[in-house]
């Protein structure tokens, strides 16, 4: 049903009809499932490069200001990249890992491409704000950097880093629907194709149901870690 020929009404309507949503499980797994590994991916590396800028900068346990200015201005310009030149640049790499450059596992490159800088920067954001006296009191009692990092810098500052995390996933979200366009499947290809294409509405209006419930119930999950963790501490 589209909103050339019906009203606004009707589409939201028929926008419930069980047949729609039948079709619908597929691209909503494959939407997860970018989603999910994607996530992971963007944690791990998200992570990795925000320790390594927060350790090689000018105030930090380990100053090296080549390494950390060359990573900053790399993740500076990937960062500066819209999310659509992000996939079109990550096709060759795409069909190197996998011989394709479309479906999931293909933009899945892209989507982590595009994410993990943006995480990095949360990541070292948070980091800092760890007050320097305690890392003082970590080097006074003979921590290593490997210790101060681990057991009292990301400790002291996990409720940011999840709440960041939080942003994170919901930014790939939005981008698994983007990368539909580009023959990634999900949710952003029905969406594509049938909402965009050919016009038919309620199938668009059911995938963007779906994308405001992947998105709130992200937004919950990080909430309720990141407040259940600081009533632990009782800073909340």
């Amino acid at each position: 049903m589209s909103l050339l020929d019906s009203s606004l009404w009707d589409v939201i309507k028929a926008s419930f009809n069980p047949d729609i949503w039948k079709e619908l499980v597929t691209p909503v797994g494959e939407t997860i499932y970018m989603t999910v590994i994607s996530s992971l991916i963007v944690l791990i590396f998200g992570i990795l490069l925000g320790i390594f800028l927060t350790i090689t900068s000018p105030d930090g346990l380990l100053p090296l200001t080549a390494p950390y200015v060359t990573a900053g201005w790399i993740i500076n310009v990937l960062r500066s990249l819209p999310q659509m030149v992000m996939i079109i640049l990550m096709i060759p790499v795409a069909r190197l890992i996998f011989g394709k450059s479309y479906g999931t596992n293909a933009c899945i490159i892209a989507i982590s491409a595009s994410c993990i800088p943006m995480y990095a920067r949360i990541v070292e954001s948070s980091l800092l704000e760890i007050g320097k006296g305690k890392i003082e009191a970590a080097k006074s009692i003979g921590s290593t950097n490997f210790q101060i990092i681990t057991k009292v810098i990301i400790p002291e500052t996990l409720p940011g880093l999840i709440r960041g995390f939080t942003v994170a996933v919901i930014s790939v979200i939005s981008m698994t629907a983007l990368a539909g366009m580009f023959g990634a499947g999900g949710i952003g290809d029905i969406a594509v194709r049938f909402g965009y294409q050919r016009f038919q509405h309620d199938r668009l209006f059911a995938c963007v149901y779906i994308l405001v419930i992947l998105v709130q119930l992200t937004q919950g999950i990080g909430n309720l870690v990141s407040n259940r963790i600081l009533k632990t501490r009782n800073l909340l």
